[in-house]
């Protein structure tokens, strides 16, 4: 049965359906060769490289947005489709990967295009980051935790979740009186370590690839709030990226 769309949440499910069911399947080794903007918008799984089968699995992966398939419905139907047509099995850690990350980058990007409605802007313009809270959050992403910025901050087009495989992190909007009322000062740069014994500033990033924010449809960060240490080290962070 088809969800019937018409509250915020409602929103946020079709919106998330939709940007999966906007991607283009893809071979892993053509996906690799893409530009990072145009790998947000593409969709591949390693070891398996017909497309029949790839897009099997984003069908499968919008359904589960759209109608709440949970994960062993989805690996149930995904195996049942491969034996099928004779392919192998996918490995259940493998699926439980494509699943939680493909589904919680969909879930993102509908609250991503709830939260920059020009209405909900102006009534709830402040932005807070927050992790699953237990100790399996990475330490990086805990440096965000509890974080208030607003939300037209160049750091969200860096910082938005999800922020790494399996990332379970959030973004949710806040009013200005909530903002004063939580006694949080409102945040003006990214997390960073400082090295005492050089007293250099080492600016903390999202896992490896994931330094940016698929909900936007073409991917060029904004650094111009960013000081000029910030910006250095992230051209060299995304050039490492590119190369490996």
């Amino acid at each position: 049965m088809k969800v019937k769309y018409g509250n915020t949440a409602d929103f946020i499910f079709k919106s998330a359906a939709e940007f999966l069911g906007s991607k283009e399947a893809v071979p892993m080794e053509v996906y690799k060769e893409l530009e990072k903007k145009s790998r947000d918008r593409a969709f591949s799984v390693s070891h398996y490289t017909s497309a029949e089968v790839l897009n099997q699995f984003l069908r499968e992966l919008v359904d589960a947005v759209e109608d709440g398939t949970t994960y062993d419905t989805f690996l149930e139907n995904m195996n049942t489709f491969l034996e099928r047509n004779g392919y192998t099995a996918v490995n259940p850690w493998h699926a439980s990967v494509i699943f939680e990350t493909n589904v919680q980058t969909a879930y993102n990007a509908g609250h991503y295009k709830s939260m920059t409605d020009p209405t909900t802007m102006k009534l709830r313009p402040y932005w807070k980051y927050t992790t699953a809270g237990d100790g399996q959050v990475r330490e990086t992403h805990a440096m965000m935790e509890g974080r208030i910025y607003r939300a037209d901050d160049p750091i969200w087009d860096i910082w938005y979740p999800p922020n790494g495989f399996r990332c379970r992190c959030s973004v949710v909007s806040l009013t200005k009186a909530q903002v004063e009322r939580s006694g949080v000062e409102v945040s003006k740069s990214a997390p960073y370590d400082i090295d005492f014994s050089t007293g250099e500033i080492k600016y903390r990033f999202p896992d490896k690839g994931f330094s940016n924010n698929p909900a936007k449809n073409a991917w060029k960060p904004n650094l111009t709030g960013f000081d000029s240490v910030l910006k250095k080290e992230f051209k060299q962070r995304k050039s490492k990226d590119i190369e490996k």
